[in-house]
């Protein structure tokens, strides 16, 4: 599929953020999948007429069957700069989540150690420190139940490879959709309910402070949680 005008959140000289569907992936891999580097490419090559092709930095990424917001750099000066952002840890990120099981509160912090088994693709969550494991922290608050199933804002604080579907399967609630995670069963369209709800930092050149937001997929399920989002997520 490609990108259209529809898909893009924000564009300036420097970046552009688009909200990813569920299923895309973001670079190249084993499937030979297009990915969403490549449609990005051709979406500004096509839109500025450049028949040499784009230049498109990757900032960060986000897993295969997660939707939602996703920033790029159009220049390098922008890929230098943000890349330095998200290592400084000023950038924060906002997910949307939903699961079956209430979480023990309603409100906390979840600080575990991780733990990536590379054959099995997976990322394990152990409750105390282990050998070349990796400390990660994430905050969560309910936001609402609707139907049986509970939203869940998240905050990660650190950006580790499944943090937030590792975190909340080891804390008994399994993202929707993620049996890789635990969940009963996998979703048919091969997405789980995990969004990227918006990213909050100062613009690299315009030093202005922003947020850009994703609006929730139109897929059936996810746009019914649009009446628990209140406020500034």
């Amino acid at each position: 599929m490609a990108i259209t005008d529809q898909d893009v959140l924000y564009e300036d000289n420097h970046l552009i953020a688009i909200n990813k569907r569920g299923g895309d992936i973001v670079q190249v891999d084993v499937s030979g999948d297009a990915s969403m580097e490549d449609m990005v490419k051709d979406y500004l090559a096509k839109k500025y007429n450049k028949p040499n092709g784009a230049f498109l930095g990757v900032i960060h990424r986000l897993d295969r069957p997660v939707s939602g917001m996703i920033l790029f750099a159009k220049t390098s000066k922008g890929l230098d700069r943000m890349n330095r952002l998200f290592h400084d840890r000023k950038v924060t990120k906002t997910y949307l989540a939903v699961v079956r099981e209430m979480p023990p509160q309603k409100k906390g912090t979840l600080k575990n150690w991780l733990l990536r088994d590379r054959k099995k693709m997976i990322t394990k969550a152990y409750d105390r420190e282990v050998k070349n494991g990796s400390y990660a922290e994430l905050t969560y608050e309910v936001v609402g139940t609707l139907e049986g199933y509970y939203l869940l804002k998240i905050n990660p604080l650190t950006g580790r490879t499944h943090q937030i579907r590792s975190q909340l399967s080891f804390m008994g609630c399994p993202i929707v959709g993620d049996n890789k995670y635990g969940y009963q069963r996998g979703s048919h369209r091969r997405t789980i309910c995990l969004h990227s709800r918006s990213l909050t930092f100062t613009h690299p050149i315009k030093e202005e402070e922003m947020t850009i937001k994703a609006s929730l997929p139109e897929d059936g399920f996810w746009e019914k949680f649009n009446v628990l989002l209140k406020g500034d997520f």
